[in-house]
């Protein structure tokens, strides 16, 4: 996997502690093949300076992020592998980060799988996998997360432009993400009495190794008419979600960030 060419640590999230839900990447057998969002994250977080945990279902991709953490000089990264979409597997993974790290200051909920396609060849096995990975993790996650996180903490929760505009032709997927802005908005007005931040980062078409899978299976996404011109970067969403992550963002909450290049809104 390729990594971003490298950028200083600015120290923003010294001393804080983070945990990335699918921190992992997707296997690929190219060489040159870009990182996922949840890599980026955990990276670019651990480059100013946080300490990360990942989490992911595949070990072997959650440790090679750790690995890439530290070789961008980042503090050692505990690795939980975790099925999110298990409700007691996903509660614990929570419990198990806070623990590991002394304590829990950010969560980013980076999880998302498609399965069937059109109303008429998704089963309802399909919808019930998608809406427990992709919602009800989210919703788990938030609730064993939010008591243990102390005011000034944040969460962001990565959606999808499929949930702002039809387009993916999977609906369990387009449901699920258009469903995750309102439980983050939701969470957003609950957490914030306690000075806990919650907000949604929408990425569109980002060229990840689930981004060209999905290009393979529906190839015409690739001519999509992107206003910036061209798909954009993990390491553009990471940077979305490290301003919402840190103190710099410290009065936006309940608010929805499309990292698209314009596709959402004047594409």
């Amino acid at each position: 996997m390729t990594a971003d060419p490298g950028r200083p640590e600015h120290g923003r999230f010294a001393g804080r502690r983070v945990l990335v839900v699918g921190g992992g990447t997707r296997r690929t057998d190219d060489p040159d093949a870009p990182v996922g969002n949840g890599r980026a994250i955990a990276v670019t977080v651990a480059r100013h300076g946080g300490t990360v945990a990942v989490n992911d279902i595949d070990a072997d991709a959650a440790q090679e992020t750790a690995q890439l953490v530290l070789a961008a000089g980042g503090r050692e990264s505990p690795v939980i592998v975790a099925d999110v979409g298990d409700e007691v597997a996903c509660q614990a993974m929570v419990v198990e980060a806070a623990d590991r790290l002394g304590g829990l200051d950010g969560l980013v909920l980076n999880v998302g799988i498609g399965l069937g396609r059109g109303l008429m060849e998704t089963s309802a096995h399909d919808w019930d996998r998608v809406l427990a990975v992709n919602l009800r993790s989210n919703f788990l996650g938030l609730q064993a997360a939010l008591p243990l996180m102390d005011e000034g903490s944040s969460v962001v929760l990565i959606s999808s432009i499929a949930g702002l505009r039809p387009g993916s032709n999977v609906p369990a997927y387009d449901a699920s993400k258009a469903a995750q802005i309102g439980l983050a908005r939701h969470a957003a007005r609950e957490a914030a009495a306690r000075g806990i931040r919650i907000n949604t980062v929408v990425p569109g078409l980002i060229d990840t190794p689930l981004g060209r899978l999905a290009t393979q299976g529906r190839p015409g996404r690739a001519g999509t008419r992107i206003p910036l011109g061209r798909q954009g970067t993990a390491w553009e969403v990471a940077d979305a979600v490290t301003f919402l992550l840190s103190d710099e963002a410290r009065y936006i909450t309940g608010q929805v960030l499309a990292v698209d290049g314009g596709l959402s809104t004047v594409g």
